[in-house]
Parts: C-alpha cells; structure tokens; sequence
C-alpha cells in the first residue's frame, strides 16, 4: 500500500472514530442526569474513562508491536462500538459505567495504534506530515460528532449512542477490508524479542522529558476547555450556541494546520523549532482570551491559541517516533497515556482556580505552558550534549 493511500484511509479510520466519540459528547450529561446521575457521579462517568485510557494505552501500543497495527484497531474501534450499545440499553447507572469502562479499556487502543501505524508508513521526513493528518482527522470528527449527536437528541437521548454505534461498527468493516497491516511478520517478531521490557520503560532519560511536555501542553488545554463556555458567557455573554460555533472555527482552523502546514513546518525547520514556536503562540493565545469582549474576540484569540497547541502533539509524536528505539507502539501508548493524566486532572484544577477568580485558568495556563517551553530546552540542551561527545 502506498505512503498516501495509507494514510488517506488513516484519516477515513480516524475521522470515523472521532464522529462516533463526538456524537455522545452533548446528549451524555443529559442521558446520565435522566438515568439519575448527580453532578458528582457524572464528573467520575467522564473521568472513568480518560483513566482507562491512562492505564491500558500503553499496554495497546506495545502489543501492536507484537502482533500488528490492525488486529489492535479492530479491538479499539469494536470497543467503542460495544460501549455506544451498551449506553443505548442502559437503564441503571452502573450500567454507565459499565459501558463508559469498557470504552475505555478497549478504545484506548486506537489513538497510539494510528499513531504507530502513521510511524510505520511514512519516512523520517514525511513523519510529521503523517502525525498531522491524524490531528486533523481527530479535529474534524470532534466537529462533526458533536453536532450530528445534538440534531439525534432531538428524537430521543438514546438515539446519539445507537448512531455512534453504528457508525463504529462501519469503520470497524472499513478496516477489516480496506486497511493493510503497516507491520511485516519481521517486524513484530523482532518487536517481541526487543520488546520484553516494560514500554513505561521509555520515561526516562530525554524522551521522558518529552512525554512531561506532553503531559503538560494536555493539562493546560484541558482546563481551557472545561472553564471557557463559563468564561465566554462572564466576560463576553456568549451563549452555548455561539460558544458551539466558537469552538468550531477554532476546529477547522487546527485542522486545517495540522493537516496541510505542520508538516510542511517540520521539513523545514525541524520539529524543536515547531513545538517552541507552538508554545510560544499558545501562551500568547492564554493571554489574549483575557481580552476578549464580544464573539469576534473571542473567536479570534480562541484560534490563535489553538493553531499554537494543535501543532505540537504531531511535532512531540513525530520526534519521539524518530528517536525511540523499543517499537513505535510502545512509545505512543505511553505518549497517550501521558495526555490522558493531563485530561485527567487538568479540569478540576482549572474548575478550583476559576471559582477562586475567573481569569486564574488562562494565567496558569500560560504558566504551564512556559513549563512546556523549558522542558523542550532542557531536551535540547541533553541532546546536543549527547550528539557532541
């Protein structure tokens, strides 16, 4: 299969799975609160999942070194297509949770796998293109899944979660008959004899230093996004529905970036100078949704952060795909993994923050994000070091 073909049906896959994801997003807290879900126990149905995917990504991206990217996709996406059926049919909350666990544990499987197959099919130089593609993929689907699943809650709340379903199940027959295993039998069987080793055994080191990146560029964006729709409606008067269509500018423009520019970026001038300018544009883009005072603004400040953060992921990816040498899957599971604990603890810290003062979130995001910017020059510096001894 060749390099482009690949990765088009890459971006069909993931396109796909992030539809079927974003199409529970808007009807999940209202079917939970019908179920009788208090606001607490809805805030451990969204975090149960982010804390399978922080425990089990690892686990996928290294047993895709061993046995093949595309038996772990089948696993990840009937995962989610399970999960979404088993939300359709749930009458009590455990079965919520039953349904958001298994989810999680299953579905954890298909980000790092992508991203290992996306490592397998393309050359060093054409790495972060390939890592681009993904994120435009994801972006896009976020856009669309959440707004078909607004217009479906209009019949009923259980018909978002039979459409994610099948919409699943339709990417599941996808790949089954349409992608190619990226790993030849070669590969995996070296990948099981180099591969005994833990994969969490990558967080040392230089490439650890990447992976707190990582975590900390996830923890800031998380707590952006719980906290906003507040802020915009504080500060600006912003509706849902304009907030909606905020966030949907900032979608296209991310994925417009991250599919067409961020690899044409990193041939260029390499993936550290990529992920710095990267920070430095999401802590300018913190500081200017201070400013924001009407829907243009905030439009615009939104976007401004979000081509900054949304080409870091694939510059970080694209780098440490390059650099690891314990099998592409290993390290993105535990790339994920990092991100998911970011997701994790990002939104309830910038929630306590908010409620102290409502721009608290964005400054210490800023904070964070200069964090960021550090760890990449410490890497640097321990590499160049390396590299002159």
């Amino acid at each position: 299969m060749g390099n482009k073909k690949a990765l088009l049906l890459l971006f069909i896959i993931m396109f796909l799975v992030m539809v079927g994801f974003g199409i529970i997003i808007p009807v999940l807290p209202f079917f939970a609160e019908e179920i009788g879900a208090s606001p607490t126990e809805l805030g451990w149905l969204m975090a149960v999942y982010s804390l399978m995917q922080l425990l089990f990504a690892p686990m996928w991206g290294r047993i895709s070194d061993r046995i093949g990217r595309k038996p772990v996709l089948l696993i990840g996406i009937a995962g989610l297509a399970l999960s979404f059926f088993l939300f359709a049919i749930s009458t009590e909350l455990w079965m919520l949770f039953a349904a958001r666990i298994i989810g999680g544990i299953l579905s954890s499987a298909n980000m790092p796998t992508s991203m290992a197959y996306v490592a397998d099919v393309t050359t060093p130089e054409d790495r972060g293109k390939g890592m681009g593609i993904i994120g435009a993929a994801v972006g896009l689907g976020f856009i669309f899944g959440p707004a078909i699943g607004g217009l479906f809650s209009k019949v009923s709340l259980n018909t978002p979660f039979w459409i994610a379903g099948i919409v699943s199940l339709i990417t599941f027959v996808f790949v089954l008959f349409v992608l190619k295993e990226s790993l030849s039998r070669e590969e995996r069987e070296l990948a099981r004899r180099r591969n005994a080793a833990t994969p969490w055994g990558t967080v040392k080191g230089t490439m650890g230093i990447l992976y707190f990146l990582s975590f900390f560029i996830s923890f800031s964006l998380a707590g952006l996004e719980a906290t906003f729709a507040y802020y915009a409606a504080a500060r600006a008067g912003i509706d849902t529905v304009n907030l909606g269509y905020i966030f949907m500018i900032m979608g296209f423009a991310g994925a417009a970036v991250q599919g067409g520019l961020v690899g044409r970026f990193i041939k260029k001038f390499g993936e550290g100078k990529v992920i710095q300018a990267g920070i430095i544009v999401s802590i300018i883009g913190f500081g200017l949704i201070l400013l924001i005072k009407d829907f243009f603004t905030a439009a615009l400040f939104l976007t401004i952060f979000g081509l900054g953060n949304g080409v870091i992921r694939p510059s970080v990816s694209s780098l440490l795909t390059k650099i690891n040498t314990s099998g592409h899957g290993s390290v993105t599971g535990v790339l994920s993994s990092f991100e998911s604990l970011g997701r994790i603890l990002g939104p309830p810290l910038a929630g306590l923050l908010y409620e102290t003062m409502i721009d608290l979130p964005y400054i210490s995001g800023a904070l964070i994000s200069v964090v960021a910017f550090v760890l990449y020059r410490i890497y640097d510096g321990k590499v160049k070091v390396r590299g002159s001894l």
